[in-house]
């Protein structure tokens, strides 16, 4: 399963306008994956582009109202698709529009119902052209770039590679643009300190997603085992080559094993808080315990029960996530204390632990 994520940059070739070109090259390559029997999900960025086009609008790259940033992802993504179904078309592929949200993934039952959806489209032979829906989401629902929602839609399908496409070449030890002696950085097996530190901005304006939202959809997706690549997207033959197996970009290798729907669900989700646990309770987890409250140390943020909590370890890193079983405010009440504990302090008993080994993935 290959997840193929296109930016607004490569779509307009650096211009104000959708380049046919470009697309159709995508498009082939596409196909010819597909024809060695890889199934392909394509992540298309360019709504709001599209829009501008079609209203024949200037590219004005202040910062426009989200009404406005609306309108012009609603008049964009018809216009988009219709373009996608054209060039596609041409090689006798069908392909079908998939709108999703940030809440549409928050969900299990929403999560596992664009799960089953997508899979139906491919299992049809189709080719599902995902976008974020735009042109309803409010900023407490939205992914915000596309760079995580395809992370997102990989993690969905437990994709085996997600393939960025951009108009940079891949991580470099340095900005290219200011620094001649900078590297390409051809692999990536882990993300540090370090790597997040090279992160930089967008280099043409056009799009939402720099470097730095590439590294954190690299740090979703390779943490539920799948691996990401960074490449230019004008490189010839990138998507086929990158298939292959041969030298494109940056790859991100995968930091663990495959593992299962439910915990990838959980990596899927923003945190709303924090236990900070200590030593003992981190090792634990590690050896797939539950988190047990006399373990945590501190309790950050204000959540609900059945939200999704991150563990830290004393010195602030986070290693593991999940859903916990207690609200903050009781959270804290039974911090430190014993399982047997609780009901005294609380009056009530949920469980005997604040998050079940069950709804916690460590990192």
């Amino acid at each position: 399963m290959l997840v193929v994520k296109v930016g607004t940059s490569t779509l307009t070739a650096g211009t104000a306008h959708l380049n046919r070109r470009r697309m159709l090259e995508i498009a082939q390559q596409i196909v010819h994956v597909r024809e060695q029997g890889v199934r392909v999900v394509l992540v298309s960025s360019g709504a709001m582009a599209a829009g501008r086009e079609r209203l024949r609008l200037d590219n004005d790259k202040a910062r426009l109202p989200l009404p406005e940033k609306q309108m012009l992802a609603a008049v964009g993504q018809t216009y988009l698709m219709a373009l996608w179904e054209q060039v596609f078309g041409m090689f006798d592929v069908r392909v079908a529009q998939v709108l999703l949200t940030r809440a549409d993934l928050s969900d299990r039952r929403r999560y596992l119902n664009a799960r089953d959806t997508l899979l139906t489209i491919l299992a049809y032979d189709i080719v599902p052209v995902v976008n974020e829906n735009d042109a309803v989401t409010t900023e407490e629902i939205r992914v915000g770039d596309n760079d995580n929602l395809s992370a997102l839609v990989a993690n969905v399908l437990d994709a085996d590679l997600l393939l960025i496409l951009s108009d940079i070449d891949g991580l470099f030890t340095a900005d290219p643009r200011k620094d001649k002696n900078a590297k390409l950085i051809g692999e990536v097996r882990e993300i540090d300190e370090r790597i997040r530190a090279l992160a930089g901005g967008s280099k043409t304006g056009l799009g939402v997603g720099g470097m730095s939202t590439k590294i954190q959809a690299a740090e979703l997706v390779t943490r539920s085992g799948s691996a990401m690549i960074v490449a230019h997207g004008a490189r010839p033959n990138v998507i086929v080559d990158a298939v292959n197996d041969r030298p494109v970009g940056t790859r991100f290798l995968p930091a663990v094993t495959q593992i299962e729907s439910r915990k990838r669900w959980i990596l899927s989700e923003r945190t709303s808080g924090a236990f900070t646990a200590d030593d003992g309770a981190v090792c634990a987890l590690k050896s797939g315990k539950s988190l047990l409250p006399v373990g945590v140390k501190a309790v950050i943020g204000d959540f609900e029960r059945g939200e999704f909590v991150a563990v830290r370890d004393l010195r602030g890193r986070e290693v593991a996530r999940g859903i916990t079983r207690y609200n903050s405010t009781d959270a804290r009440r039974i911090a430190g204390k014993k399982s047997d504990q609780i009901e005294k302090i609380l009056g009530y008993d949920y469980a005997p632990m604040l998050i079940h080994a069950d709804d916690l993935v460590v990192l």
